[in-house]
């Protein structure tokens, strides 16, 4: 550690090389007179002097910084963008200077309430100007707004609102003299921090915006939000000595880890460089699997997939000047930079300086025997209360789940026995129920006992059916038909063809029958959001990698469906609460805290099954022993320790600022008992769910995990619905039953002990012959000592892609003239139903610059029977050097009687001059009665090259 330094900076992760805009020292003479002229350089502190003079604007090299951040936008645009910079960094000393330092909450919220005011969507008028800061925005917004379009002002308001007002959240802290957890730290220093806000400047600086259509799907919400981190983890690692040591702040990564992990400064800072450097990957991971994807699924054009290209290439250019400004910049801690990083320093050099370590691979052996875990103690406020319907509900959930087709296989059902009836009554899943909604009525108990009944099956049955992330398409193929159960009208839906899609479209007859359209909208996506929660866990298992921190808890609480069921009580307090107050930052900050707490003592009561006995990695103590570096019992109560901060999280904000948010939001009396009774109901659903992962299941228990291993929980995990296609149903499996689970009720085992005796003598002898592999079979269990399996992100494909990306021209190995090696997939689906999707991937593998990128793979749409259409879509980038390879033509299924499915065309390689785009995929054709689908859209060119043609109908 240095003698003048807290301690030494990490060596960073540096993918991309720095590259400085040659407009720079026009930007520093400018950004100088802006200042000058909106009164920042004379500012009065509240201590004496001034905030800045120009000596002090001169030192912090506010035109180097954007000079680096934006390196290929032209003088003016450079100007505007350095006036952004110098306005946001004097607002952050100014708020320090006036209210920070002073603790004046109330000052601070008069002063940042009429912030938006400056900043119309409609461009109109503005209030009076007061103080530098205002002035500074008026002249910024009139310059900026009228160029972008009315999806980028809401979303740049949006980020600049955010950024100012959460200041707040940092002054109570520093108030109260608390440090936040890290969980609640990443996600408040998102939005306090500015870096969102710096990536809606860069959609302007590339002259390319996010297609508004796509903007809040979650691959693009990743690159902003992955982007967002790294720069602020980047931020508090140099300027940790500045904030915490002289400024007293206490809203540092390095500071949040050092308290809460019990680390020394320099290991919190190397844990901090960890992170950062996982954020980064993440990134890279998402911009090459992800936004691919989301492009041919949502028919974004080639005119708009360029933009999103060029987007990306600006947050890495961001990344890369950023860390460079810091290096230079009299703000930080970064005298000791060179000693660390090595090798040459001047401007221009940073390429020198590329980290030489390559990607780290968080791969897994699965099915590593790790034993049954002592649960620690987890904190429990709020009692239990138990509806007084509860043995109905058991009774009523058996019998709906036996109807749905979730407890025996059934040949005219795939998928359906993914459990037995033993199994099902020893889960319990209706105490859990009765706690979630202990004052309901028989009907409303049924239904939510129904609802978990539903949601922890498909949790079973994706895996077991789509194979870990193996079959990815049919699991996207699966998921959109599961969209046609919840229409909205009420309409008709598609007849069932499994037991997932039997049981969605009966529980939203019944549950939505009572909402309005807008509530139905709203549940609607409560329901979608769990849904792609299962397909990110599919992903993820797939690339076989222990997902990054960050992404896990955001996505883990899409996939344990915590919205679904919170939703139903947010939408029984009806219309009585404000929309704006379900928006408010407490409020959202206690739902997600909430969802946190059960999640991780999910990951702690589930490590020993899902990790031993089924092979999973998406856990949060996996998480937790690959990045603290950490043994599992130090995992466990590390996780028990984060799930009980986020409770204690909880507490505080109820505590603390719901009061606040009561009186500001002006509530009349039914309007706060419906939000008192909303934070009863979290109350609830927080001790239920506690009670029943603690006391309350045997789903977890040694001896239940045993059994199954032995028996395999039921058919769908051995043959699933891909083997159900295959035999073509003509493979039948003899149903597993069982007593009574341990501790379960002795009325409802006695009723499934009786029903099942008859069942089980008689099938004893087939059960035994036909009996399916258990889940670890089906998984394909490796040896412990086997090697693990590749990761599917780090190849040479992507660092192909990555380079064209940056726009290096330099490498050697720029993408080239090998054919993808991406195998198209087909699926259908049953009788009536639309044809399941196919979707390939491919890109060119690095030859030489000179030659063409490499095809992308072909998409097949699955062929759909009578009634039904097929769909396929196929998606490639050749990412070549003079020339781009062709993107990959997609096939549409053909329909009989049906509309035949429509081709989507990858796009063409990005980069290289004269690069060609990819061809149209041709349309599906039609079957008897049908119509033939549509040709693909042609892919976008290279730059400077042309895009391909469509495909023919």
């Amino acid at each position: 550690m240095s003698e003048n330094h807290p301690f030494e900076l990490p060596v960073f992760y540096l993918p991309y090389p720095a590259r400085l805009n040659p407009h720079v020292e026009g930007a520093r003479v400018h950004a100088r007179v802006w200042a000058k002229e909106m009164g920042m350089l004379d500012a009065p502190s509240a201590s004496g002097g001034v905030i800045w003079d120009e000596a002090e604007l001169d030192r912090h090299d506010y035109g180097l910084l954007c000079a680096y951040t934006h390196p290929d936008c032209d003088a003016p645009a450079l100007d505007l963008v350095t006036d952004w910079y110098v306005w946001v960094f004097f607002f952050d000393d100014h708020f320090l200077d006036a209210f920070k330092r002073t603790r004046d909450t109330k000052g601070a919220k008069a002063y940042l309430d009429r912030i938006p005011l400056f900043m119309p969507l409609g461009l109109g008028e503005t209030p009076e100007p007061e103080n530098p800061v205002e002035l500074g925005l008026v002249d910024l917004w009139r310059r900026t707004a009228p160029s972008m379009s009315m999806g980028w002002r809401k979303r740049f308001l949006e980020s600049t609102v955010n950024l100012l007002f959460e200041s707040l959240w940092e002054l109570a802290n520093i108030k109260s003299d608390r440090v936040a957890n890290p969980i609640e730290y990443i996600e408040m220093r998102r939005k306090v921090g500015g870096a969102p806000w710096s990536a809606g400047l860069v959609e302007y600086a590339v002259g390319a915006e996010v297609p508004d259509a796509v903007a809040a799907s979650r691959p693009l919400k990743v690159l902003r939000d992955t982007f967002s981190d790294a720069v602020h983890l980047r931020n508090d690692l140099f300027s940790y000595e500045r904030e915490v040591r002289n400024e007293g702040e206490n809203a540092n990564a390095v500071l949040v880890f050092e308290r809460f992990f019990g680390m020394e400064t320099q290991r919190a800072a190397e844990l901090v460089n960890d992170i950062l450097t996982s954020r980064l990957h993440q990134f890279e991971s998402t911009a090459i699997t992800e936004i691919p994807v989301l492009c041919a699924a949502e028919g974004v054009t080639p005119a708009e997939q360029t933009a999103i290209a060029l987007y990306a290439k600006g947050l890495q250019d961001w990344q890369a000047g950023g860390h460079e400004w810091h290096m230079r910049s009299s703000r930080y801690m970064n005298d000791a930079a060179e000693r660390v990083l090595g090798g040459p320093n001047g401007i221009g050099t940073s390429a020198a300086r590329i980290a030489a370590s390559g990607l780290k691979q968080h791969i897994r052996t699965p099915f590593k025997k790790v034993g049954p875990v002592d649960l620690p103690a987890f904190h429990r406020p709020f009692a239990l209360q138990l509806n007084p319907h509860l043995e109905a509900a058991r009774r009523h959930g058996l019998d709906w789940a036996e109807r749905m087709g979730f407890l025996a296989p059934d040949p005219a059902l795939p998928g359906s026995g993914v459990w037995n009836r033993r199994q099902f009554i020893g889960m319990d899943l209706a105490v859990c129920s009765a706690g979630i909604d202990p004052d309901g009525t028989r009907e409303e108990l049924e239904a939510s006992a129904d609802w978990l009944a539903w949601g922890t099956y498909g949790d079973d049955f994706y895996p077991a059916a789509f194979g870990r992330g193996r079959d990815l398409s049919a699991a996207i193929a699966q998921h959109r038909r599961l969209l046609e159960f919840m229409p909205l009208d009420l309409g008709a839906t598609p007849a069932p063809v499994n037991p997932l899609e039997r049981g969605l479209g009966d529980l939203w007859r019944r549950t939505a029958a009572g909402f309005d359209e807008q509530a139905r909208g709203e549940f609607k996506s409560a329901v979608e959001a769990m849904l792609e929660g299962w397909l990110w866990e599919l992903h993820t298992e797939g690339q076989n990698r222990v997902p990054d921190p960050v992404d896990y808890v955001e996505m883990r609480r899409d996939a344990f469906g915590s919205d679904l069921t919170m939703s139903l009580a947010r939408l029984r307090a009806g219309r009585r609460v404000p929309d704006a107050v379900w928006r408010s930052r407490p409020l959202l900050a206690m739902e997600a805290a909430a969802m946190d707490h059960v999640c991780l003592l999910n990951d702690v009561c589930s490590y020993h099954k899902e990790i031993e006995y089924e092979g999973q990695l998406v856990n949060g103590v996996v998480v937790i022993e690959e990045y603290l570096g950490v043994e599992r019992d130090e995992a466990v109560t590390v996780a028990a320790a984060l799930a009980n901060a986020r409770l204690e999280q909880f507490e505080l904000v109820e505590r603390t600022e719901l009061p606040g948010l009561v009186e500001e939001s002006g509530l009349d009396r039914a309007a706060q008992e419906a939000l008192g009774a909303y934070v009863e109901d979290l109350k609830n659903w927080i001790a239920a769910i506690q009670n029943w992962h603690l006391d309350g299941t045997d789903r977890y228990r040694e001896e239940t995990l045993r059994r199954l291993a032995d028996v395999g929980p039921g058919s769908a995990s051995a043959y699933g619905v891909g083997r159900f296609l295959e035999t073509g149903g003509s493979e039948a499996v003899g149903p597993e039953v069982g007593g009574s689970g341990a501790g379960q009720p002795e009325a409802v085992a006695r009723e499934a002990d009786a029903a099942g005796e008859t069942a089980a003598a008689e099938d004893s002898a087939l059960s035994r012959a036909l009996r399916p592999p258990s889940w670890r079979t089906y998984l394909a269990a490796r040896p412990e000592n086997a090697a693990p399996a590749d990761v599917a992100m780090p190849n040479a494909n992507i660092a192909a892609i990555m380079r064209r990306l940056v726009g290096s021209s330099s490498s050697a190995s720029c993408a080239g003239g090998a054919a993808a090696s991406s195998t198209a997939r087909a699926s259908g689906s049953g009788p009536g139903s639309r044809g399941g999707s196919g979707a390939s991937l491919g890109s060119g593998s690095s030859a030489a610059r000179e030659a063409g990128g490499g095809a992308g793979g072909a998409g097949a749409g699955g062929a759909g029977l009578s009634d039904s259409q097929g769909s396929g879509s196929g998606s490639g980038a050749g990412a070549g050097g003079s020339g781009a390879g062709a993107g990959g033509s997609g096939a549409g299924g053909s329909g009989a009687g049906g509309a035949g499915g429509s081709g989507l065309g990858g796009a063409g390689g990005l980069g290289g001059a004269g690069g060609l785009g990819g061809s149209g995929g041709r349309g599906g054709s039609g079957g008897f009665g049908g119509r033939g689908g549509s040709g693909g859209s042609g892919g976008s060119g290279g730059f400077g090259g042309r895009g391909g043609s469509g495909g023919s109908g």
